[in-house]
């Protein structure tokens, strides 16, 4: 699986996890140099509190557009060390 934003491929894994509907990349997977801190943060109540990173990509700014569970709860403890995308990150096979 790959997470596309900007004409750029930002994660790239064989080994992601789905979870209503959206892939979980490791973060080991994931191109740190992309991504800028953010300090939006939302509940699930059965996942725990997401964190936010925001995507730069050749000076274009997608904010909080990956999000991951820092704690999440047990219930959840498979997308433990993992990002999710959205707003318009293409994630495709």
């Amino acid at each position: 699986m790959k997470a596309i934003w900007n004409g750029t491929v930002v994660a790239e894994s064989d080994d992601t996890v789905v979870v209503e509907g959206n892939h979980y990349f490791p973060a080991e997977s994931v191109r740190e140099d992309l991504m800028r801190p953010s300090g939006t943060t939302t509940v699930c109540p059965w996942k725990g509190t997401a964190s936010y990173k925001s995507l730069e990509v050749d000076g274009a700014v997608n904010a909080d557009a990956a999000w991951y569970y820092p704690e999440p709860k047990d219930a959840a403890r498979e997308i433990s060390g993992r990002y999710a995308f959205w707003k318009g990150v293409e994630v495709t096979a």
